[in-house]
């Protein structure tokens, strides 16, 4: 059994964080700095799974969440059009409706507005964060500052998304526009169709996912923290206190225990008596390995609602949101709509191979994530991102921090309580 660690004769609280992503890594290590010990656990390994497969943008606007005013009766026109990036497995309807009608029960005004001023101080000030959290480590080296665009047929189309401009200008972000040749301008690689350009400052992206939070759990282990490769399959309680977990690797004992698991949370949080509404987002990128001709910065194609990035081994588009649960492997057109809209986007775009990916989005109903201790126990949930656990993680793991270690976050926690659904 593995128990608690000693810095020198001080004995500190021993927190199990569960999750080797961006979430788990960030909390793993600002624990750390703060004197605490920490053991992470992951079945497979750092940034191997979600934290891997993103379009890599710390996207601090980012706090619209879909279901915006108008959305129900889009939807089915959406899910019956082959050109726009929403795909359902049909099979998975019935166990998905549940989950579905809670979630497009926000899609009002109020509901839009009162999540985009819970998102905003999660990935709002994401670049400082992720420098924060990197900074003088080798994780730095993947981190680029950049402007964050947005690309449109014409200025008709970005009028169409005046309501989600407003709510990012109102948290900060308004847009710088360009408009006719400027476009090409300001980013040669687009095509001429793209004729309205809208870009926004204070953003970035990383060059590599898997290799940031590889590189982070390499500075978690230089601190002192501890990395086992199993799969949680239980908590040890006394009374309502955590003292452990069971895993398939055997017991591990300790204080706290943070829960970074993503949508795999939902089964674990359902063993401490609370029902999530969780769904997968089913996501899809490609990487268009050694790609010339692409942009220079990330660009988010509106019309098919996907993010082009470049990356270390290439161009990175990822986007497109599946519902069909966590079982089934990858479906075909998702991929075959990424190809069709990055060359339609990208006209002049060389490469040398492809690489594809399929993963989940946690996606709680209402679009906010889970952060803070359940009822009293000493487990701690920090999960449910939905498409910007990159962007929020670093922020999320030092909340998380801060409330193990005494602290009082500069920040009212409601919003994110898991006991919310309760």
């Amino acid at each position: 059994m593995l128990g608690l660690d000693c810095m020198g004769d001080q004995m500190t609280r021993h927190v199990i964080v569960i999750g080797a992503g961006i979430v788990g890594a960030s909390t793993a290590l600002w624990l750390l700095r703060a004197g605490e010990a920490v053991t992470v656990v992951d079945r497979a390994g750092w940034g191997a799974g979600t934290s891997h497969g993103n379009a890599g943008v710390l996207a601090a606007a980012s706090m619209v969440p879909v279901t915006g005013p108008g959305l129900i009766p889009k939807a089915p026109g959406m899910l019956m059009n082959p050109d726009y990036p929403l795909f359902l497995r049909w099979r998975y309807l019935p166990r998905l409706l549940p989950w579905l009608r809670r979630y497009l029960s926000h899609a009002n005004d109020a509901d839009t507005r009162r999540i985009a001023a819970g998102l905003a101080p999660i990935v709002g000030d994401s670049v400082a964060q992720h420098h924060a959290l990197a900074d003088g480590t080798a994780a730095a080296d993947w981190l680029t500052d950049s402007r964050y665009s947005f690309a449109y047929a014409d200025h008709a189309a970005f009028e169409a998304d005046a309501y989600t401009w407003a709510l990012r200008a109102q948290h900060g972000f308004a847009p710088d526009l360009h408009q006719g040749a400027d476009v090409q301008r300001s980013e040669p690689s687009l095509s001429p169709d793209i004729t309205c350009l809208a870009s926004v400052s204070d953003h970035g992206y990383v060059r590599d996912p898997g290799g940031y939070v590889q590189a982070l759990g390499q500075e978690v282990m230089a601190l002192g923290g501890r990395f086992v490769q199993a799969e949680l399959r239980d908590f040890d309680l006394d009374g309502d206190r955590v003292t452990g977990v069971q895993t398939d690797q055997g017991p591990i004992s300790g204080d706290r225990v943070v829960l970074a698991t993503g949508v795999w949370s939902k089964p674990l949080m359902a063993r401490l008596g609370l029902r999530i509404p969780l769904e997968t987002e089913r996501g899809y990128h490609i990487v268009f390995r050694g790609a010339q001709g692409g942009p220079s910065h990330p660009v988010m194609l509106a019309a098919g609602k996907f993010v082009a990035t470049p990356m270390a081994d290439g161009l990175r588009c990822a986007g497109i949101v599946e519902f069909g649960g966590l079982d089934a492997g990858p479906s075909k057109a998702p991929f075959d709509l990424l190809r069709r809209q990055t060359r339609a986007a990208f006209p002049n775009l060389t490469w040398e191979d492809e690489v594809e990916w399929q993963g989940h989005r946690p996606a709680p109903s209402d679009s906010l994530p889970l952060i803070g201790e359940i009822r009293n126990t000493g487990i701690y949930a920090g999960f449910g991102h939905h498409h910007i656990g990159l962007t929020g993680g670093p922020k999320t793991g030092r909340l998380l921090s801060q409330l193990i270690t005494g602290q009082v976050p500069n920040l009212d926690l409601t919003p994110y309580a898991p006991s919310r659904f309760v």
